[in-house]
């Protein structure tokens, strides 16, 4: 194609779609996003409507083209995605037969824990890297199959077909020809064996799922398929997919072991690359594909943290402390220290490395010197410690102790928690010009497909650091920090004694 080259990457997230266009020198030069409503049907359940999705991806997809001059800057199309959601849909049709299961829906809790309870979660474990949690697909498909009268025989003839977000719009963008997915998607399905990288025939009899709905897994770099004319005006080629945790990782360029990223918004998820061999935890980490190019496949653990960016929400909206969340940083800043109040943001319990549903938050260390400047600091710290408490766990399954973290996310704008972060994990903090990380990763999957960049290594050349953070805190007032931590998550977790 004549004129500049650009990419245009999908990033589809829980609460809202967005689309950007990338130019060469991987700048973002357009962008449009749509929030889109959430679904409560019961306690515990979460749902999107999948055409609500379809509908405001396609018209991000038609602003930001426009916005880029038109679509015919777009040499390539790559999709980024909220991991884990589930949609079952008629292949004929392409209409989904219930609404989108989301990752965050507990309503599978009981399967998992009767699976749990049988002994599976060592099969589970040793396949998928992961947990048996209803985080992930697989509970999450079978409730479909077998609530929804009629589905599972449907599935069974091959009438239907599954995938998670990234594989519906790859569906729908084809136009009903494309079905499949890739490996890091693949990866958080419970159905994936992580190390012969396919479909496990074990895990579809453990789970009852047929085989005949499942889509094709390829690389994340890989030219899936092109969209249908009618939509764009002209085909584009779709050459990129990665889930968005991943996607964030490919962003930030961290293709060496020992590199990690941690994202910081409604929560936080911190990965850390590990190379070509997969280290199953001992601490309750996640081991999962980071990314697979030329049929290779590169591992990371990873830690997740239920509450980062919505502990200073809840101050903002809940209590009344705040009004913006960028007041957290003059507040931090104005006081000395902590004056010994710490939060544990346990408010649906608290993740990795203690996957306890059953905590719940807490404020400890109140006097009445306590202001709200402490209690926003707090806040702020309790995202450090959590954030501490993973490396430590990755570093105790012997991943190695990484020297950087590459930070993004709403809250990594924030120079006084960056500074905080390095303190306590004692390592440097790097924040880059382009926090817009998970569409970036998505972007250049689809660019080193279509050779807009030949390599890895030129991935590694556009990334800038917008601003180093170093340790420089003591080692002593640093102990007695983390120590009151400890003993206010020991206080969170005591929720029988308390009542």
């Amino acid at each position: 194609m004549s004129g500049p080259r650009r990419i245009l990457a999908i990033d589809q997230g829980t609460t809202s779609t967005r689309s950007m266009v990338f130019d060469a020198a991987a700048i973002p030069i357009a962008i449009a996003q749509r929030e889109f409503p959430q679904h409560y049907p019961r306690d515990g359940w979460v749902e999107h409507d999948p055409e609500d999705i379809w509908r405001d991806t396609l018209a991000t997809m038609r602003e930001a083209m426009a916005g880029a001059g038109g679509d015919r800057t777009i040499e390539a199309i790559g999709i980024a995605n909220q991991r884990e959601t589930v949609v079952l849909w008629d292949r004929a049709s392409g209409q989904a037969v219930y609404n989108a299961i989301v990752w965050q829906d507990r309503r599978t809790a009981k399967v998992c824990a009767a699976l749990k309870a049988a002994g599976a979660e060592a099969l589970v474990r040793a396949r998928t890297g992961l947990l048996l949690d209803p985080y992930f697909s697989a509970t999450k498909l079978g409730w479909l199959l077998d609530e929804l009268p009629g589905v599972r025989a449907r599935a069974e003839r091959g009438e239907l077909a599954f995938g998670t977000i990234d594989t519906f719009l790859l569906y729908r963008l084809t136009g009903g020809r494309v079905h499949l997915t890739d490996a890091t998607n693949a990866s958080r399905t419970l159905l994936f064996d992580i190390h012969r990288q396919r479909w496990d025939d074990d895990l579809l009899r453990l789970f009852h799922i047929p085989a005949a709905i499942l889509p094709g897994v390829c690389d994340n770099s890989f030219v899936f398929g092109e969209t249908d004319k009618n939509l764009f005006g002209r085909s584009i080629p779709i050459a990129g997919m990665a889930g968005d945790q991943q996607a964030a990782m490919i962003g930030q360029t961290c293709f060496a072991a020992g590199l990690a990223k941690a994202t910081y918004g409604t929560g936080c998820f911190m990965l850390l690359n590990t190379g070509e061999t997969p280290v199953l935890s001992n601490n309750r980490m996640l081991t999962t594909t980071a990314y697979r190019l030329d049929g290779k496949p590169i591992y990371a653990l990873e830690g997740a943290i239920f509450v980062a960016g919505a502990a200073v929400k809840w101050l903002r909206d809940g209590v009344g402390v705040i009004t913006d969340a960028s007041q957290t940083h003059d507040m931090a800043t104005a006081v000395a220290d902590n004056n010994g109040v710490y939060m544990v943001p346990g408010f649906v319990g608290l993740g990795a490395p203690h996957w306890d549903p059953d905590a719940r938050g807490l404020i400890c260390g109140l006097t009445f010197s306590a202001t709200a400047a402490h209690l926003a600091r707090a806040a702020l710290e309790s995202v450090a410690y959590q954030t501490l408490d993973l490396a430590q766990a990755m570093a105790s399954d012997g991943a190695g102790n990484t020297k950087t973290v590459r930070v993004d996310g709403g809250m990594a704008a924030n120079d006084w928690f960056c500074q905080f972060l390095a303190d306590m994990l004692q390592v440097d903090v790097e924040r880059p010009h382009c926090l817009e990380t998970t569409a970036l990763g998505a972007a250049f999957l689809a660019g080193l497909a279509t050779g807009l960049w030949p390599d890895t290594a030129s991935l590694a050349a556009t990334w800038r650091c917008e601003r180093l953070f170093r340790p420089r805190m003591a080692a002593a007032p640093r102990a007695a920090m983390i120590k009151g931590w400890r003993t206010a998550v020991r206080r969170s977790l005591l929720r029988e004694e308390l009542g």
